[in-house]
């Protein structure tokens, strides 16, 4: 079973911003990302041991507080298993707490033999490019001549789910600050 770890990001389809990014990009074969943005901190191709999977959601995020990131950039990267290209919003400086945060709950379901192949980057999904012919270069061109004010958020809803499928583990908790421990996970 697929499934993955995401923390769930407030941003509209219809935001001004969000309005010119597609305008500005029109003449390209992007496939928008219409509702449930989010950003996803681990994704496990395979699931193995799923209680255990669900127990190091409740250690880490039952009492983790919100974390405010600042979206800075607008970005497009190919995707390493698929080839497609993704548009997406991104930040140029991750908390330190929140990367640690995340390193350790990837360390810890990589030890319930659950298979984490790809690396987190965070971003957030705008659109998605399937044509093959689209050049990285070319796009990414454009997007770097998009006027685009940074905005901050402040993120709490962390939500653990099957791949398409049911919810597992669902957190808006914030009494707690980040978890500041280290794991050491080779």
């Amino acid at each position: 079973m697929k499934s993955y770890l995401e923390l769930k990001v407030p941003i509209e389809y219809n935001d001004s911003w969000f309005r010119k990014v597609r305008e500005e990009l029109k003449d390209f074969p992007i496939r928008w990302q219409k509702g449930y943005y989010h950003i996803t901190l681990a994704f496990l191709d395979e699931t193995r041991h799923l209680n255990d999977v669900r127990a190091i959601m409740h250690k880490y995020l039952d009492f983790v507080n919100a974390v405010t990131l600042t979206f800075d950039k607008l970005d497009v990267f190919t995707a390493s298993n698929s080839g497609m290209l993704i548009v997406n919003l991104t930040t140029s400086a991750i908390p330190a707490e929140f990367q640690r945060l995340v390193d350790n709950i990837r360390c810890d379901i990589s030890s319930t033999s659950s298979s984490i192949e790809s690396d987190f980057k965070l971003h957030v999904t705008l659109g998605r490019i399937f044509e093959p012919t689209v050049d990285i270069d070319e796009i990414g061109l454009v997007i770097d001549e998009i006027p685009f004010s940074s905005f901050s958020l402040t993120l709490n809803e962390y939500e653990y789910r099957e791949f398409r499928g049911r919810s597992f583990y669902k957190n808006t908790n914030r009494s707690q600050s980040l978890r500041s421990t280290s794991r050491n996970c080779n």
